[in-house]
């Protein structure tokens, strides 16, 4: 296979995806619905390679389960893989967002404020050094309005701090929350130029990390976990988000 036949089936393969994904997430393939691999290749022009592909990857996500005899059966939300990026970008640009949200915040309640105590403990020279530095792009990208740039720095220093936490399962934790500052930026829940004393806050945990600091580390990152529960609510109001569900 040449590069560019290789190249026109991954984009018709992430075509696809991007279609059946959210429409899965979104309820508008309902739990229980049973699609085939021929319906699927024939409703978006693709063949049943490509329609395949598509879906062992759906199944990775334990969206679906396919069953000889039977098909491609959508699965229930309780069994969903919710801490894949991929399906936590689809859940935030569709309108499972709120919910998708609070369940994140959530999430980042529980452990970031944790990790930033431990990263106190355990962080190493290099690992300060990359807070400090991320610090530093927020802080120059935050003055200049540059979004995606400020994201980025952003998305560092929360997956660099996860690390410095020295827990693995906290670590495994950074993509998680970077879809989620990913998701805050590309659906408008930031201001046209980021607040300076959320980036003094993240100072506040950089600095407080390389003094060995747990007890200001974790009061600091619990400061910047609210600010942004603070920015979900005021985009969806409190009583708009419901509760999140295991039954469907």
């Amino acid at each position: 296979m040449s590069n560019d036949d290789h190249e026109t089936l991954t984009g018709l393969h992430e075509m696809v995806l991007s279609r059946l994904g959210p429409a899965l997430v979104s309820g508008e393939l309902a739990v229980g619905t049973v699609l085939k691999i021929d319906e699927i290749a024939l409703q978006h022009g693709v063949s049943r390679t490509v329609a395949r592909d598509v879906v062992k990857v759906l199944e990775s996500l334990e969206l679906v389960v396919t069953r000889r005899r039977i098909g491609v059966t959508v699965r229930p939300r309780s069994e969903w893989n919710v801490f894949d990026p991929r399906l936590i970008r689809w859940r935030l640009a569709g309108s499972d967002r709120a919910r998708q949200l609070r369940s994140l915040s959530e999430l980042r309640h529980g452990v970031e404020p944790i990790a930033a105590a431990l990263a106190a403990a355990h962080a190493d020279p290099e690992q300060c050094g990359r807070l400090t530095a991320a610090v530093i792009g927020m802080s120059v990208t935050g003055r200049r309005g540059d979004l995606e740039a400020y994201l980025g720095f952003d998305k560092e220093f929360h997956c660099a701090l996860l690390e410095a936490s020295g827990n693995d399962m906290f670590a495994a934790l950074a993509s998680v929350v970077g879809e989620v500052l990913t998701g805050r930026t590309h659906h408008d829940m930031m201001p046209a130029q980021p607040e300076p004393a959320a980036i003094r806050l993240h100072a506040d945990v950089a600095s407080a990390v390389a003094s060995r600091d747990a007890i200001g580390a974790e009061l600091a990152m619990r400061a910047i976990v609210d600010e942004a529960q603070e920015a979900m609510e005021l985009a969806f109001g409190p009583a708009t988000i419901p509760v999140e569900s295991s039954v469907e």
